[in-house]
């Protein structure tokens, strides 16, 4: 259904250490920059760009909303969240666990990018 995910960026450098750092726990190589002004990320047949705004306005996060990434254990959900507090990212929501939802049982957890955008880690068991 989706072809990329971008966000926009204030600053591309802390942009590129916190998202090597945790698309680095899923496998993915380090960020490349194409263009001056943009940030990019393939993996798995997925893309993601950082980028700053065309407009030449300061980037913002959206209120309400997430990007979710499928991790294939509550371990990798772990590193994953670790990976981005250590390199700019905030917790929010509740910490690290298990939840009980609509779809079942997940484990999740929540960072905001260095930029506020919000993203969360999920695995489902089996």
């Amino acid at each position: 259904m989706y072809s990329h995910v971008m966000f926009g960026s204030n600053d591309l450098a802390k942009s590129k250490i916190y998202y090597d750092a945790t698309f680095g726990v899923l496998g993915a190589a380090p960020g490349v920059y194409p263009m001056e002004d943009r940030l990019f990320y393939t993996h798995n047949g997925g893309m993601f760009l950082a980028v700053k705004p065309i407009d030449g306005k300061p980037a913002c996060h959206a209120n309400g909303g997430t990007v979710g990434i499928a991790m294939d254990s509550p371990e990798q959900v772990d590193a994953w969240h670790a990976a981005g507090v250590a390199n700019g990212g905030t917790t929010c929501e509740d910490p690290p666990g298990w939840r009980d939802g609509a779809f079942g049982k997940m484990y999740l957890a929540y960072l905001r990018d260095p930029d506020g955008n919000k993203w969360c880690a999920l695995h489902r068991p089996a």
